[in-house]
C-alpha cells in the first residue's frame, strides 16, 4: 500500500512541490554514496550516474519529469545487464533517485538498494579482515566477533 504522505499535492496529495524537491535531492544524495559500487566495476557506463544527475536537475525546476522517468529506465536498464550484484543495487538506487521526480515515495527504494550496497560492502570487509588474519588465530578471532555479535 502507498504512504499518501509521499503523494505530490497537484495529485491530490499533502507533499508540497518545495518538499517533492527535497526529497528528490536527499535521494540523489543517498544513491551518489554507492555510484562508486557501480562505476568501479562497469567502468564506461554512465547511465546510473546520469540519472543522480537527473534526480538533482529536476529538484532544481531545470527538467521535466519525463526527462527523470527516462533516465530512471536507462538506470534500471544498466542493473539488469550488470552480473555483479552490489552493482546492480548501486544502479537500482540510482534509477530510483531519478524516479522521484515522479513520485517522491521512490526514495525510500533508493535507500533500501544503497543499503544492500553497504551491507554487501561491508560483508566483503569483514571476509578480507578475517582472512588477513594470523592462520592459527583466526577461529579465536571468529569466535570472539560471534559471541560480542560484531
Amino acid at each position: 500500500m502507498r504512504d499518501t504522505r509521499f503523494i505530490a499535492c497537484h495529485r491530490g496529495g499533502p507533499l508540497s512541490k518545495e518538499d517533492h524537491r527535497l526529497i528528490a535531492a536527499w535521494a540523489a544524495d543517498c544513491a551518489e554514496r554507492v555510484l562508486d559500487c557501480f562505476e568501479s566495476r562497469i567502468p564506461g557506463d554512465t547511465r546510473p550516474r546520469r540519472a543522480i544527475e537527473c534526480a538533482r536537475a529536476w529538484s532544481r525546476g531545470e527538467v521535466p519529469v519525463g526527462t527523470g522517468q527516462r533516465a530512471a529506465i536507462a538506470a534500471h536498464a544498466a542493473a539488469r545487464e550488470s552480473t555483479d550484484l552490489s552493482a546492480t543495487w548501486a544502479a537500482r538506487a540510482s534509477g530510483h533517485a531519478a524516479a522521484t521526480a515522479h513520485s517522491a515515495d521512490h526514495s525510500l527504494a533508493v535507500i533500501y538498494y544503497a543499503g544492500k550496497v553497504m551491507a554487501a560492502s561491508a560483508t566483503a570487509e569483514r571476509q578480507w579482515q578475517i582472512a588477513q588474519a594470523p592462520e592459527h588465530l583466526r577461529g579465536l578471532i571468529v569466535s570472539a566477533l560471534e559471541l560480542k555479535r560484531i
